[in-house]
Parts: structure tokens; C-alpha cells; sequence
């Protein structure tokens, strides 16, 4: 079987990794904030451009795997940070309404592969073992939206899949809970 991303499905690890990322770059506390809170594909975090966050309560976008219309809130949490990451990077340029949220060193949009690198890293220096990638923020979000809600038909819709099963099978629930009654089971 291949080696399939995982969610990070223990809370303080979460927790862990944002301040690791937070220790070394707003940036990347962001984006990991961004997936983890938000359950947007990586695609669509890193096409987000400044006017999409910022003073915005919403954000509003059209996923680039769907081409679907999506409209979601800000968290108190992410716009906190979102006004602390602007504020900063506006300390080291001048930046605009419609430059990328997320650039590199040659103020480029960050691509997937320089995430997927800040993650691992994470990870590894934080001796979390999970198979991670960048899917693993999209995941995790899920994991945990569905342990605190139980609505699989609501985060379903969230996620855009077309099967409660998918779902949770996406977020590693569905295996979580034959292991679960396997180890329960007893004749």
C-alpha cells in the first residue's frame, strides 16, 4: 500500500508545530494556521492574494482543483495573524492589495514544495512521525472539525467530497474505527 499523508491527530503536536513555525517564520505560522483552520488545499492557500484577507471577516475564492465557488470566515484567530504577518511584511517592503500573500525569498509566490520542506522540517524536529506533506493541514483540519462536530454530511460539503464515506476515509476516521472495535472485540 502507498504511503498515504496524514493528519496530525493529536492536538498538542498541532499546537507544537504552529510554534515551531511561529519561533522561525510569521509566514509559515500562517499558512500552517491557514490549513489547519481552514481545510483549504494548499493550491488554493498559497493563491491567495492580500486583498482576499486582508480587513476581510471572509474569505471568497474559487478552488483551483473545482473551479467551485467558495466563501468561508476568518477566524478570530487567523485574522490576528493574518494583521500581525501584513504588519511585518509591510515593515520589510511596501506591499500592495494585490501582490501574493505568500512569497519567497525573490518576493515570488511560495510554491507547495518549499511548504511541503518547512512541515517535514517541523515534524522531524519535533519527532512527530506521521507520513506529513502539505495535504497534512487539509487533513488534520478535518480530523478535528469532524472529533468536535461529529458531522460528517456538514464537513463533507466542506471539503467538497461526494461521499460521507470518502470523507471519512480521507481523514483516517473510518480505519481509526475498525482498529478501534477490532481491539474491542473479544470471543
Amino acid at each position: 500500500m502507498k504511503n498515504l499523508v496524514e493528519p496530525i491527530k493529536r492536538k498538542e503536536d498541532v499546537v507544537a508545530i504552529e510554534k515551531y513555525l511561529a519561533r522561525h517564520s510569521r509566514r509559515n505560522q500562517l499558512i500552517w494556521a491557514f490549513g489547519t483552520n481552514t481545510g483549504l488545499r494548499i493550491s488554493d492557500i498559497l493563491n491567495l492574494d492580500i486583498e482576499d484577507v486582508r480587513n476581510k471577516q471572509y474569505v471568497e475564492i474559487i478552488e483551483k482543483k473545482t473551479g467551485k465557488y467558495k466563501r468561508f470566515p476568518l477566524n478570530e484567530k487567523l485574522r490576528g495573524l493574518v494583521k500581525k504577518y501584513l504588519v511585518e511584511r509591510d515593515k520589510t517592503y511596501s506591499i500592495s492589495s494585490d501582490e501574493p500573500l505568500f512569497v519567497g525569498k525573490k518576493h515570488c509566490r511560495l510554491d507547495r514544495s518549499q511548504v511541503y520542506r518547512f512541515i517535514n522540517e517541523a515534524c522531524e524536529h519535533l519527532g512527530i512521525t506521521a507520513n506529513v506533506g502539505t495535504h497534512t493541514m487539509r487533513k488534520t483540519f478535518g480530523y478535528f472539525f469532524y472529533k468536535q462536530n461529529n458531522d460528517v454530511a456538514l464537513l463533507q460539503k466542506i471539503l467538497n467530497h461526494s461521499s460521507p464515506a470518502i470523507t471519512l476515509r480521507y481523514i483516517g476516521i473510518a480505519q481509526e474505527e475498525i482498529d478501534y472495535s477490532y481491539n474491542n472485540f473479544e470471543l
